[in-house]
């Protein structure tokens, strides 16, 4: 089987994790430099609900580890840490892209004085799921966060000083293109954690259902449903969220959010000092890596001219207030939408469906190419280049084409109502999985866009 398609990176870690006496597990990780004259920790503080964190994070790694489908060679990439004078996030994927996961942490989560902003990446190994696990209410146990290493106070070892690693392309592509659903989501349905836990521990075990099943209220509680109801939430692989089970009981509440149009789903569990998120992808064979959400903004030139100033709004906010950057920028709010759209594309920001607006952070690695790694955008730009469409009727706002392909041509409709194809792939995916490249190819020679 062939293995996919990767980026090359170095992790370089300043020295091996190890105990250390008096203080704990010193956990390495890789990042950004930082001037010698400040602290390493962008983060420091002692944590006030040691077993939260200790859940939310515990679940985090067993997502990062997991797999529910086998889309070729794949491999566990370490969560990012992401921190603000508001937050602290920790983001994640599993292997087969189609679960993606966030543990928040509001600032009452811990006790700490002045804090920077930054991003790096934590070594989610062994013994640091050890340390972890180790956390209980009550106990003295502190967290910093750094550029060149991350500081636990538990009992467990470890030792990486320099890894060097091959980013796949499809979970960096998952992890933007998740961005695009998260804005869609609306809250769904609540329980209380013990029925959330209920819910949970009656799941179907021995593996998921094939087909598609709804989880529809029940009273006070929820339960599956193989009728499709319009009160109800649609998940296929229902086992994916297992992956809160062991920690629902200790949560405050269980709130479900959902997308109908494309089928996904979040689901958060709100606890004292923080939120845990998982959202799932349609389909346990659909990872969000290669739904192409983002490929019709990608390839229009409409955002190009507000991507630099909106960016230049990014001051690691952990929420973006879109009004706000509108008027400073003198920006339509639209077109400030579009650009930060644009930016969750290139790892810049993520979107909080809870606080319902988007907040600042890079990824530790370098994505500004992101949109010339998906192959529809690629080939509808080849197709442009080679002069392979001739329009029948064109308007600003679309018209018909005609695509040359490897055997025939297909016939191409752009319209404020919806593009529609005649190629295969898009009679299979209808849309759903974004456009063609045929559509894609329209789109950028409407536009006049042949870079």
């Amino acid at each position: 089987m062939a293995s996919s398609a990767q980026l090359l990176h170095t992790y370089r870690y300043p020295f091996a994790s190890h105990v250390e006496t008096g203080y704990g597990l010193r956990l390495a990780t890789s990042g950004t430099q930082q001037d010698a004259s400040e602290s390493p920790y962008f983060f420091e503080g002692r944590i006030v609900r040691p077993d939260e964190l200790s859940d939310m994070l515990l679940v985090l790694s067993e997502l990062v580890r997991s797999r529910f489908y086998i889309p070729g060679a794949m491999r566990q990439i370490d969560p990012v840490v992401t921190c603000s004078e508001a937050a602290l996030r920790f983001e994640g994927f599993s292997s087969c892209c189609g679960v993606y996961g966030r543990a928040d942490f509001s600032g009452e989560a811990f006790e700490t004085g002045a804090r920077r902003s930054g991003t790096t990446n934590v070594d989610f190994n062994t013994p640091m799921r050890g340390a972890v696990g180790r956390l209980r209410t009550g106990g003295d146990a502190r967290l910093a966060v750094g550029a060149e290493e991350v500081k636990l106070a538990s009992e467990a070892s470890g030792s990486v000083v320099e890894k060097k690693v091959k980013l796949s392309v499809r979970w960096i592509k998952g992890f933007t293109e998740v961005q695009a659903y998260l804005p869609r989501l609306r809250a769904a349905l609540e329980v209380s954690s013990l029925e959330a836990q209920r819910f949970l521990r009656a799941l179907p075990r021995g593996g998921a259902p094939k087909e598609a099943s709804w989880v529809v209220p029940s009273g006070k509680t929820l339960r599956l449903s193989k009728v499709a109801s319009r009160d109800g939430v649609r998940v296929a692989g229902t086992d994916r969220l297992r992956l809160l089970e062991p920690i629902a009981g200790r949560a405050k509440r269980l709130r479900v959010w959902s997308d109908e149009e494309s089928a996904v789903s979040a689901w958060e569990l709100v606890f004292e000092t923080g939120h845990m998120w998982i959202a799932v992808s349609p389909d346990v064979s659909r990872g969000f890596s290669g739904e192409g959400q983002v490929l019709k903004k990608l390839a229009s030139g409409e955002w190009e001219g507000a991507l630099h100033r909106v960016r230049a709004e990014l001051r690691w906010q952990s929420l973006l207030d879109v009004d706000q950057v509108a008027g400073r920028t003198g920006l339509p709010r639209e077109t400030v939408e579009t650009a930060l759209a644009m930016l969750s594309a290139r790892g810049l920001v993520g979107y909080d469906s809870a606080a319902g607006g988007y907040f600042h952070r890079e990824l530790p690695f370098d994505v500004s190419k992101v949109e010339q790694l998906h192959p529809r955008l690629k080939d509808a730009r080849a197709i442009v280049a080679a002069g392979a469409l001739r329009w029948q009727t064109r308007r600003s706002d679309g018209g018909e084409c005609f695509v040359r392909g490897t055997e025939v041509e297909h016939v191409v409709r752009l319209s404020e109502s919806g593009d529609l194809c005649t190629c295969r792939w898009f009679s299979r995916n209808q849309g759903e999985r974004g456009p063609c490249k045929h559509i894609l190819a329209a789109r950028i020679d409407l536009e006049g866009d042949d870079d």
